[in-house]
């Protein structure tokens, strides 16, 4: 299932729908126009135009399999960053043991395109969702689901959802990072009370604990550590009292994209427990990096010997004003550019088939379709000129383009990513 529909998307037509692509691509199939290698550069790609790197996203690929190898973790990378099925089998290929996802759709999108584990790192009580849930688990009994459980009621909700069931569904209990935090259960009392109530059901099976650390309020190293340490003593206690009986394996589950160090470290010393442990990491936001929040948080930057990711994403915008010489407007804005959490930054610019560095030259701000740029003196910029511009936050900068050229670095586009957001 997963080739063919895979496939399928070699056959969608280029038309009105994918922005940036050349216009007299039209009509062309994405699998035709990917034949033709056009480049980036001079063959009609229209600005703004986002393109991923060929070689950086293969190297963060087998950067994090061998991160991930070397230190005993299993690996479901959160694919909600990208939602792009091809990306998804990519990582597949690349080591990982399924995929983490948020919602029931993104769910139905990894089905679609042959996905066989999910880890769903959300609570799930939609009645409608959840007997969908059921069925693919009837129908296919490759197929591993595990989401998360933080209250009884949860728990009261999704049984009476999955009456009837032919399997259960894996949960594993979620514990909060902290008071203010996120989602998750507070206390460990409480958490083995959600066990309880899972254990008093014929329609889920507790096989694990779970979290997300980069909620631990005011995170340093030392809270997170604590936290995780929190983590693997609540796996520990709900093994000695009996919880997971019905499991085959014990799921210890953490990981975003900040703190992944400090979780290698600490399931590094889990005790030898009643049952195997699938210690399972799900980092997401590696497989393209970024140029602002991922990159001053990466744990590489506190352990420079494992390596290093890089940044794989470009968005490319042309200079349409000059109105002053400290003032400059691109034609790329927030429909465009991720700003959630960083302005985009300016790297270089390319004029006459020349790129060089995008000296004096800042983006100070974003309207609709406009990049604000600011200008030193002394800045080489003139309308026409194409400014290459770094992205922050990988997760809103996918979920703006459906569909996303990947360039080698002569600018030749070897293939198109499509995006399901």
């Amino acid at each position: 299932m997963s080739t063919e529909a895979l496939a399928r998307l070699a056959e969608e037509r280029v038309d009105h729908r994918f922005k940036g692509l050349p216009p007299d691509a039209d009509g062309l199939t994405v699998g035709e126009l990917t034949a033709q290698r056009r480049n980036l550069f001079t063959d009609g790609f229209t600005t703004p135009v986002l393109a991923l790197s060929a070689e950086r996203l293969e190297h963060n690929l087998k950067l994090m399999e061998t991160y991930a190898a070397r230190h005993g973790l299993a690996f479901a990378p959160h694919g909600k960053t990208s939602m792009a099925p091809q990306l998804f089998h990519r990582q597949l290929e690349h080591g990982a043991w399924g995929i983490t996802l948020a919602v029931p759709h993104q769910v139905r999108v990894a089905r679609a395109f042959g996905i066989s584990r999910v880890f769903l790192a959300n609570e799930l009580v939609d009645p409608a969702a959840l007997r969908w849930v059921a069925a693919e688990l009837a129908a296919d009994p490759s197929f591993r689901f595990i989401c998360y459980v933080d209250s009884v009621r949860g728990v009261e909700l999704m049984d009476a959802a999955l009456e009837g069931a032919a399997r259960p569904v894996d949960v594993v209990v979620e514990l909060g990072a902290g008071e203010g935090a996120r989602t998750g259960v507070r206390t460990e009392a409480e958490c083995a009370a959600v066990a309880d109530a899972v254990a008093a059901t014929d329609t889920l099976r507790l096989v694990g604990v779970a979290g997300y650390e980069a909620e631990v309020p005011q995170a340093d190293p030392e809270r997170v550590r604590a936290w995780l340490t929190r983590l693997v003593g609540l796996a520990v206690d709900l093994d000695k009292a009996g919880k997971f009986a019905r499991a085959e394996e014990i799921v210890v589950s953490a990981g975003g994209s900040a703190w992944f160090d400090t979780v290698s470290e600490v399931f590094a010393g889990i005790p030898e427990l009643s049952l195997p442990v699938l210690k399972l990491l799900r980092s997401g936001a590696y497989v393209s990096h970024d140029d602002g929040h991922y990159r001053k948080i990466t744990p590489f930057n506190r352990v420079p010997e494992e390596g290093a990711l890089e940044p794989a994403f470009r968005l490319w915008a042309q200079v349409v004003s000059r109105p002053s010489p400290e003032q400059a407007f691109a034609n790329a804005g927030k429909r465009d550019a991720a700003y959630d959490l960083d302005l985009p930054f300016a790297q270089v610019v390319r004029r006459d088939g020349a790129e060089r560095p995008a000296t004096g030259i800042e983006v100070t701000g974003l309207s609709d379709q406009h990049a604000w740029l600011s200008t030193a003196s002394g800045a080489e910029l003139e309308v026409g000129d194409w400014v290459g511009l770094g992205l922050s936050h990988p997760c809103t900068s996918f979920d703006k383009w459906s569909l996303i050229p990947v360039a080698e670095a002569d600018g030749t586009v070897v293939a198109y990513v499509r995006t399901f957001f």
